[in-house]
């Protein structure tokens, strides 16, 4: 497993990070307990950092499967406005984990200047935690160019997690041009950098050796936050990031798999989806989009036109 560094004063990491959001509960792919097994499977293979969130509710998953790895870093996250709820999440997630320090926290979501003015009072007491050591790198994730711009002049920041894929989908703001300028600003700053969504929510699993080479590529990415939830997944995608021949069989396996539209809880019913839903499989009830499965050919329109990444092929 090829290691990186994160930004100019981050940690050595593997290349890879595991999202676990393909293993919790808020997607439901698999059981918590199968959830375990294919994440000490990807440890097994030389993956030793872990991508989480408070929303994510997944932390009793990761303690059990970091049972002997005790030198995996772990990175979530929280939607915490306040300096109180901060310390409350902070606190959730070293007693659920285990861990007396944590490795990295992230506000979640931060789409600009004005949202991250918005939690100023939870990031003060963000920067208080790693003074005192109870975390080590603090930063945001984030949909939006604005947020990679206005995270990169946050003071003590060390870590941004953006989304970018080679078509740009999920940027609810701007351009995918605009998105590696703001990657690369902020990477000059010597701000860590892991991509997340580089298969576009599934919607370009189609050309995987394309989406990969492209984060890869991009300069001021160190790392990529890759979404499995089975063995042959950790197999497939650590096979194409060597440079190997990737069996037919597992190919068949992983790109041949029986799939469905997830939609996640945050819908905010703005039926974006349906309109772009060619085959009227979908339609809002109680403020949430809901879909039709018979209807629904699984083209993945609708997930290009999200504005909350809240439908995804899986």
């Amino acid at each position: 497993m090829r290691q990186v560094k994160l930004g100019s004063w981050g940690p050595d990491v593997s290349e890879v990070c595991f999202g676990s959001l393909a293993i919790s509960p808020l997607q439901g792919r698999v059981t918590e307990a199968e959830g375990v097994s294919v994440l000490r499977y990807a440890l097994e293979q030389g993956v030793d950092w872990i991508d989480t969130a408070e929303i994510y509710d997944n932390y009793g998953q990761i303690a059990q499967a970091l049972k002997g790895y005790p030198n995996v870093r772990i990175v979530s996250k929280s939607y915490s406005v306040s300096a109180e709820e901060m310390r409350l999440s902070l606190d959730k997630a070293r007693i659920a984990l285990d861990r007396d320090t944590l490795d990295f926290f992230l506000l979640h979501e931060q789409e600009s200047a004005f949202t991250l003015q918005g939690h100023a009072r939870a990031w003060e007491e963000l920067l208080r935690a790693k003074e005192r050591g109870i975390v080590r790198w603090i930063g945001i994730s984030t949909h939006a160019v604005a947020g990679v711009r206005a995270g990169a002049l946050l003071p003590g920041l060390d870590v941004i997690h953006p989304i970018l894929n080679y078509q740009g989908l999920g940027i609810i703001d701007g351009t995918l041009s605009e998105m590696l300028e703001a990657v690369s600003f902020a990477s000059g700053l010597g701000i860590g950098i892991y991509a997340m969504k580089v298969f576009g929510g599934g919607h370009l699993a189609n050309d995987p050796e394309k989406a990969l080479a492209f984060v890869r590529r991009t300069p001021g990415v160190q790392g990529i936050a890759l979404g499995m939830s089975s063995r042959e997944e950790v197999d497939y995608n650590l096979l194409l990031l060597a440079g190997k021949d990737v069996p037919q069989e597992l190919q068949e396996k992983v790109m041949h798999r029986k799939r469905k539209l997830y939609i996640a809880d945050w819908c905010q019913g703005c039926g974006l989806c349906l309109e772009a839903c060619p085959q009227g499989a979908l339609s809002i009830e109680d403020n949430v989009s809901v879909v039709n499965a018979e209807a629904c050919v699984l083209c993945g329109y609708c997930g290009r036109v999200c504005p909350h990444f809240c439908l995804k092929i899986v």
